[in-house]
């Protein structure tokens, strides 16, 4: 999930897979390409709001995907290499680059990177549009609206206003108090079990097929929360 698409390229596999997962636990949408071909074909096929990637690549350089995206695009790009010298880094930052992450790197590193790039160039649109692709699920929260598969899904406001708050924090557990004080505040005076049928009424809604994986999942003697699992 992440409203946010990022594409990360990488020709050491053990690497590529563990800042994906690590990207997607922070709730990134993480399209992945080990060579410069299939990275080319991921963004022709859907530009990602970021990309990160490897300098040294088996077939096309980081340099020349990083051209190629600039020639119609000002998406954030940041450069991963184990090159360490001055040019080398002018040069990234010259042909386009946004930020440049010298091997080897701790992953916490690259993530406030990764925030701070975001931040910076998009500010606030983060939480406006929240995408999870494996459910097609699309949640406009200036319209107000929700689509599966491109069909729009009618909820009511209370119904919306727990989607959105669970779908912000995917795979965390809220208790049915956090989610009456996150959605109708304080002062909502409604017994805290009418949490359980708002929620039996959502899964209606947004899990209508009973062959589709379980949208939000019941935490037995805690709460709910928005199952979204990590790609393999």
């Amino acid at each position: 999930m992440s409203q946010f698409k990022i594409l990360v390229v990488e020709d050491e596999i053990k690497l590529l897979e563990v800042i994906r997962d690590y990207l997607v636990k922070e709730s990134y949408d993480v399209t992945i390409a080990s060579n410069g071909v299939d990275a080319l074909r991921a963004i022709e096929k859907s530009l990602p709001d970021m990309l990160i990637t490897d300098l040294m690549l088996p077939d096309i350089s980081g340099e020349e995907i990083v051209s190629v995206v600039r020639k119609s695009s000002s998406i954030p790009i940041i450069m991963l290499t184990a090159k360490t010298m001055t040019e080398d880094r002018i040069n990234g930052l010259t042909i386009g680059a946004d930020d440049y992450v010298t091997k080897p790197f701790s992953l916490r590193e690259l993530m406030l990177r990764v925030n701070n790039l975001i931040g910076r160039v998009y500010g606030n649109q983060k939480t406006q549009r929240i995408i999870f692709e494996a459910y097609q699920l699309v949640i406009d929260v200036d319209a107000h609206t929700v689509h599966i598969a491109n069909q729009e899904i009618v909820l009511t406001k209370f119904e919306f206003d727990i989607l959105v708050v669970l779908a912000q924090n995917p795979n965390r557990t809220f208790s049915r108090e956090q989610l009456i004080e996150s959605t109708a505040g304080y002062d909502y005076f409604g017994f805290d079990r009418t949490i359980d049928t708002h929620i039996k009424n959502l899964r209606k809604k947004i899990e209508p097929d009973d062959k589709k994986p379980t949208i939000i999942k019941t935490v037995y003697g805690v709460g709910y929360k928005f199952y979204y699992p990590a790609r393999g």
